[in-house]
């Protein structure tokens, strides 16, 4: 048998010390994953017209998600969907935390019962520390919409999470909107994510106005259009999910289902 020169066997033994190992190549001890599901569930009614909250809640248990932005969510709103608190049944089906956010809040039909609402709803597996609800700008006969933020405990690290819906049919509007929600939340170094229905299609001001200031996932790590709506026929991406530089997109796709008239958005990160 050769025996190697002792010079040899130190200077091997050095380069080992300097090589990178496999665990070195993975993810870093202080990041963290994290997915994501951005849906408007037009308050549980599919495209055939039936209510059901049970597809909705299949919708988003299959997705993985740990993160949950949802609009168009009715709370005791009417007949349309039974009376329910929409959000809350949601959080017992999948057993997560919940806020919501009533953007529409009017007087029971009967003195005694509940108030009829109407907004968002943010769903978490995470601790949720804090919850605010900002009115957006109106235009006189618009609709009310507003910005749900969330600020979530993933795991050691807060994140805040806002979730909105922006107006459909008014283009001036919407872009004070989108101005409203980066005075909201522009300026905090807090890692964030965006979600929501936008209403508009990612080359308008008003979508413009958002990327200027926080990154669109889908260009980033979707595959096609991500068209959104109709979800029958999908034509339209005006569904999105924005994050600041704090997380890094490692996949995005929009799930097809006819549960709801949209499709939702589902965005997996890493969350340094």
């Amino acid at each position: 048998m050769r025996i190697l020169p002792k010079s040899l066997i130190a200077a091997v033994a050095g380069l080992l010390l300097v090589l990178p190992t496999a665990a070195a190549a993975g993810p870093r001890n202080d990041e963290r994953a994290l997915t994501v599901i951005t849906y408007n569930i037009h308050h549980g009614a599919g495209v055939d017209g039936v209510l059901d909250l049970e597809r909705i809640a299949t919708v988003i248990e299959k997705s993985g998600a740990s993160v949950v932005g949802l609009q168009e969510v009715d709370n005791h709103w009417s007949e349309r969907s039974n009376w329910v608190d929409q959000a809350a049944w949601l959080a017992r089906r999948l057993k997560m935390h919940y806020r919501y956010a009533p953007n529409l809040d009017l007087p029971p039909v009967n003195a005694g019962e509940p108030r009829r609402q109407y907004g968002t709803a943010v769903l978490s597996r995470f601790p949720i520390k804090d919850f605010h609800n900002t009115l957006l700008p109106k235009a006189p006969a618009g609709e009310q919409r507003g910005l749900a933020v969330a600020t979530l405990k993933v795991r050691g690290q807060e994140l805040r999470f806002a979730n909105t819906h922006l107006t459909h049919n008014n283009n001036a509007e919407r872009l004070e909107q989108a101005q409203k929600v980066v005075e909201v939340l522009d300026g905090s170094k807090q890692p964030t994510l965006l979600v929501g229905d936008l209403n508009a299609a990612a080359t308008t001001p008003e979508i413009k106005t958002l990327t200027a200031v926080w990154r669109d996932t889908w260009p980033q790590v979707g595959s096609g259009p991500g068209n959104t709506i109709e979800a029958s026929n999908p034509t339209a991406r005006i569904d999105y999910l924005l994050h600041s530089a704090a997380l890094r997109p490692t996949s995005a796709s929009v799930p097809v289902t006819l549960a709801s008239d949209h499709l939702p958005v589902v965005a997996s990160y890493t969350l340094r």
